[in-house]
């Protein structure tokens, strides 16, 4: 029984693998694609547009209505776990294409309706919880989406070339960034800042329209994947893909060390080298958001065909230890890259951060780990307020230990200024009207202190050294191209075709949601907490290494494995 056309039949035969692409494989590719370029383009668009979305759905003060903006982006990534286990089952039991086909719908409706969804000041409270009810189809229908890309194209690929096309499909993070940037700035040069501001924001989130259009199309004329269809001609389908991938340990096991083992850290390395690099410049060498987009992209630009490189790399000499070789060399690069971010994109803050320290004397009782997963917890301490603040103005300082019970003294230079223990309000969720005050009257003056210190406001655009900026930028995202490009494939072969869907991508979206999601909150927590700009890195290097130990201990090499075995 022939299951596809001439692919099958190479790939059956063990051949095919220095044969060209053939039309029927780069659509294959293509129609699997767009997909992922639809969750960089929401992710971003998103993202960049969080300001504008939080004035037209939120009430409250300006802060407040960011925050709860941020809350419905961050609910897409916790769900996404979610979004694999019930796309995933679907996908194992009833086929890829259609479990595809459905996903990349929901998705994109989803998308388009932001962009038609009346504002708080037309249906009041119904706008923010349908726009919270959105993201959480997106981030179900995400959960589903990547695991069912990796999975189609992998199984349509000839034998040897898995690497190389499921590499494809990690390079439309940077298609996705690049179209949200280009659709947004055509928007605002076409009807100007007001116009985009009142309503043109919606043009971006109702142009998805035409990537849905045109990946439904394709999806439509796919035939199914041909591993799936021996399965189902053979009746060799799982009836349970959930209780066979997390209710047998000899599954369940496998899923776990694909977490702990590669995903986890590749999704450290991932989020690090494109999003907290980018976080960093904004928040930390206060470099203007225009120049630290353009910085980004070009590195993007340039790094991105080493997706390509390493995706086929691993079809040759294997895929476990290009992944965690590059976890090794991220680790034990990322101080002196970061280091040299400062030195290159701020050097009057390193200058400030080497001959002006700053001290903040408190009671070790009242200073904690501000780790604030949600955006919207308030530290009401002395201790916290001050290092909180010093933190988002990039100023590294040491801690002296005072009495119990002492207010937080911050001493810069010769001059020391007192901190106080805010009072919250009844709901708790923030600081009352007078602690507000004194909160905008200690920031003023450990502003005061600081830029007299030589701490700068923002970068001087004439003192960045952007060619150098693009290098090391470069670098960070080439660690990136070494961990993503064969973790598709890598996923794919680990596990049989009866529950391939569900359990590749559960320890992808745990890994990269979570791990990875959380990685700029856990940073600025631990940036705050030690007063050391770059201690933040300690988070992604210590999960990195941790996953180069399991993978080196646990996970066994892939590329050899038979694909096409339903048990």
């Amino acid at each position: 029984m022939a299951i596809t056309s001439g692919t099958a039949d190479m790939r059956k035969a063990g051949g095919g693998k220095d044969a060209p692409m053939t039309a029927e494989e780069k659509k294959v590719i293509f129609a699997s694609s767009l997909g992922t370029v639809f969750e960089w383009y929401d992710f971003y668009l998103y993202g960049s547009l969080a300001s504008i979305i939080a004035k037209q759905f939120f009430i409250g003060d300006p802060t407040t209505t960011f925050i709860f903006a941020l809350l419905a982006f961050a609910a897409g990534f916790i769900v996404r776990p979610f979004g694999a286990l019930v796309f995933g089952r679907l996908g194992d039991m009833i086929g890829r294409k259609y479990t595809f086909l459905v996903t990349i719908l929901i998705m994109g409706l989803s998308t388009f309706i932001v962009g038609l969804l009346p504002g708080h000041a037309t249906i009041g409270i119904a706008a923010p919880i349908i726009l919270v009810g959105l993201r959480l189809l997106q981030g179900l229908a995400l959960g589903g989406e990547y695991g069912g890309a990796a999975t189609y194209v992998a199984e349509h690929a000839p034998h040897g070339k898995r690497g190389l096309f499921t590499a494809w499909i990690q390079t439309t993070a940077t298609l996705g960034f690049f179209l949200s940037l280009l659709v947004i700035l055509a928007t605002r040069l076409a009807i100007g800042e007001e116009g985009f501001a009142a309503w043109g924001w919606r043009i971006p989130f109702l142009v998805s329209v035409v990537l849905l259009g045109i990946s439904v199309w394709i999806r439509l004329s796919m035939n199914e994947s041909p591993a799936f269809a021996k399965m189902k001609a053979e009746g060799k389908t799982s009836k349970a893909p959930l209780s066979e991938a997390f209710g047998q340990w000899k599954n369940l096991k496998i899923v776990v060390f694909a977490l702990i083992g590669l995903t986890m850290g590749q999704a450290v390395v991932w989020y690090t080298g494109q999003f907290y690099a980018l976080f960093f410049m904004l928040q930390t060498l206060k470099i203007d958001i225009a120049t630290a987009n353009i910085l980004i992209a070009i590195a993007l630009l340039l790094a991105t065909p080493f997706f390509i490189f390493f995706g086929s790399l691993s079809d040759r000499i294997g895929r476990k230890w290009i992944i965690l070789g590059g976890c090794i060399i991220a680790a034990a690069t990322y101080f002196p890259l970061f280091n040299g971010l400062t030195h290159y994109g701020n050097p009057q803050l390193e200058a400030a951060l080497k001959n002006s320290p700053v001290v903040v004397v408190a009671d070790p009782a009242s200073c904690h780990f501000q780790f604030n997963a949600t955006g919207e917890k308030k530290f009401p301490s002395s201790c916290d307020i001050a290092t909180a603040m010093l933190s988002r103005s990039s100023v590294a300082y040491t801690r002296q230990d005072a009495p119990a019970g002492a207010v937080a003294v911050v001493k810069v230079g010769d001059k020391e200024i007192q901190s106080f223990n805010a009072v919250m309000t009844a709901d708790g969720h923030n600081f009352d009207a007078d602690s507000k005050k004194k909160e905008a009257d200690l920031k003023k003056s450990m502003g005061d202190a600081i830029k007299a210190a030589g701490y700068p406001a923002k970068a001087d655009p004439e003192q960045i050294n952007k060619p150098m900026m693009v290098l090391l930028l470069f670098v960070l995202v080439l660690y990136v191209t070494m961990v993503y490009g064969p973790i598709a494939a890598m996923l794919v072969e680990m596990f049989p075709t009866r529950i391939r869907y569900t359990s590749m991508s559960l320890p992808y979206h745990i890994g990269n949601g979570w791990f990875g999601g959380l990685l700029p909150t856990t940073a600025f927590a631990l940036v705050a907490f030690k007063g050391d700009i770059y201690y933040g890195l300690w988070y992604p290097i210590v999960i990195a290494l941790a996953t180069v130990v399991i993978g080196a201990l646990f996970i066994r090499e892939t590329k050899d494995n038979n694909i096409y075995a339903a048990d």
